[in-house]
């Protein structure tokens, strides 16, 4: 049977050391035949619920040692649907392209455990855990053990965390329409049109438009409903929609999990807290594209970050993600 076996870039595995302060001739270090593994976190920024956290599982024995079984992760708090450890083990080919090979059966979850059983005669594997952050762990930390076993009657294992849970929410992709859904609520994370504004009123926090004025910069637009209706033109508000929501406009914030984009930048919890909404206005004109906002709701409880993901001129259309944090 042919053997299943992989170069890592992982450090304690396979690792080749040279040095540049020595001229002794260099020899290419014995390979260990021990069972070995470590780990890497591969997703970044804040750890938010509904999303993956993401880890590559590394683990190998000495090729002429024995096999590998099984492989294991245990979280302390248990994921939600979707928690899953890949039964292919990857390798990067010439080309910098993740090349997969299946290893075993698919993974199985009871609990807080999720294993994958080899089904390959394999010596080494890297194995990918996507964790679903779940409700339950919501501003909390959460810990892992990742372990494997070796027909060698070895098992090995490695501890990944505490790692933090955000408070926080997150909505992406909501389309704010000049002539449909031009309402937000921040509380319900959501669009509204005029008749269901009219039945959420108390939860209306942003009115969203789009006009062409001569000689004025409006544009996209997003008002409180109790701002001056001078920077609410043409909009007739539903009985009730009375909310005075402070706003903040900001430019090149460009947070990554909202924009899908290469910034390297993240909002977090913390960032919620240190936002001063004194002496602000309840408006802000001329949206575009990346621009974004920080806004507090009328009664306090939230404060949220809106990035604007797409504008149409066209359309009168405006598509924004929302970082919502409850403050109270």
């Amino acid at each position: 049977m042919k053997r299943i076996y992989f170069i890592f870039t992982l450090p304690l595995l396979f690792a080749i050391v040279f040095s540049a302060c020595t001229e002794e001739e260099y020899t290419v270090p014995e390979a260990k035949t021990e069972f070995q593994n470590d780990c890497i976190k591969r997703s970044l920024g804040p750890n938010i619920v509904g999303l993956n956290i993401e880890f590559v599982y590394a683990m190998a024995l000495g090729e002429q040692a024995g096999k590998i079984t099984s492989a294991q992760v245990e979280a302390s708090i248990a994921g939600a649907t979707g928690t899953y450890l890949e039964n292919n083990s990857y390798y990067t080919n010439n080309s910098g392209v993740d090349i997969p090979v299946l290893i075993g059966n698919p993974s199985a979850t009871t609990g807080t455990k999720t294993e994958v059983v080899f089904t390959k005669d394999t010596c080494a594997a890297a194995l990918r855990y996507y964790y679903m952050i779940p409700e339950e762990a919501r501003g909390k930390t959460v810990s892992f053990k990742f372990s494997a076993k070796a027909s060698t009657g070895e098992s090995v294992s490695y501890e990944m965390g505490p790692y933090t849970i955000a408070k926080m929410d997150m909505k992406l992709d909501l389309v704010l329409s000049d002539n449909n859904k031009l309402y937000l609520s921040v509380a319900d994370m959501a669009v509204y049109n005029a008749a269901e504004a009219a039945s959420n009123a108390a939860k209306i926090d942003l009115v969203y438009l789009y006009r062409a004025i001569t000689g004025i910069t409006f544009a996209h637009a997003l008002a409180s409903p109790a701002t001056d209706p001078e920077y609410l033109p043409g909009v007739t508000l539903p009985s009730g929609v009375t909310n005075n929501t402070r706003f903040v406009k900001v430019y090149g914030l460009r947070d990554q999990q909202l924009a899908r984009l290469q910034y390297g930048i993240f909002i977090d919890d913390v960032d919620f807290e240190k936002i001063d909404f004194t002496n602000v206005p309840n408006y802000g004109i001329n949206m575009k594209l990346d621009s974004g906002a920080w806004i507090e709701t009328a009664d306090g409880k939230y404060r949220a970050y809106i990035f604007v993901n797409k504008v149409d001129n066209t359309k009168k259309e405006m598509t924004i993600s929302i970082k919502r944090y409850t403050m109270k």
